[in-house]
């Protein structure tokens, strides 16, 4: 029965990462089909001022980080990539759902911002502008990969840093070892029944 769970779960992980990567490819293909060239046509806002759609071609990582450093990025990214296959292997067919939505935002977004890069020769389509003109507060502009990527990041650390994969492994551990105690010594009086009748 848990496994089984465990299973669904890692289901619904590989659905969140389709999710992101969907929606993702098609807000660029949206904002490339009517912005295209970059700066050629007036920003689009969502809220006033303050969050607009502004297309840019980021040859970066998120939020324009590291920029034309390429060699780096590369290097970055299996790394980040081998970070997230460990802790995902340590889990794998087990830990609660929570995690595993975790793991499918990042895995989603990365993949997402992989495919751009491949189909734009390097560079990623940027789009949301989030700004407070008053104070002359311009956020990097991003897109829907790169904050699925954030959070999930931001929750991972989070749930790192308080010892959540640890003891999520322990306590499916410690459920599965007392599951099949159970099992065993339910089995052991059926058998010592059945030699005293």
């Amino acid at each position: 029965m848990l496994a089984r769970r465990a299973r669904f779960y890692d289901a619904l992980a590989l659905l969140t990462a389709v999710v992101v990567i969907s929606f993702d490819q098609w807000t660029k293909a949206l904002v490339v089909a009517n912005l295209n060239p970059p700066g050629s046509k007036p920003d689009i806002s969502l809220l006033g001022k303050y969050l607009v759609i502004a297309y840019i071609q980021n040859n970066g990582a998120a939020f324009s980080l590291f920029k034309n450093q390429n060699n780096f990025l590369a290097v970055f990214i299996l790394l980040a990539i081998g970070v997230i296959a460990y802790l995902y292997a340590r889990m794998i067919n087990s830990g609660p759902l929570f995690y595993k939505i975790v793991f499918g935002l990042i895995v989603g977004g990365a993949i997402g911002n992989l495919i751009d890069r491949a189909r734009h020769s390097g560079y990623v389509v940027d789009f949301i502008s989030f700004r407070i003109p008053e104070i002359n507060y311009y956020f990097a502009i991003f897109n829907i990969a790169d904050a699925c990527i954030s959070v999930g990041v931001f929750l991972l650390f989070v749930l790192v840093a308080f010892g959540g994969l640890h003891h999520s492994a322990k306590s499916d551990e410690t459920s599965q070892n007392t599951s099949s105690s159970v099992t065993n010594s339910g089995t052991l009086q059926a058998k010592e029944q059945d030699a005293q009748s």
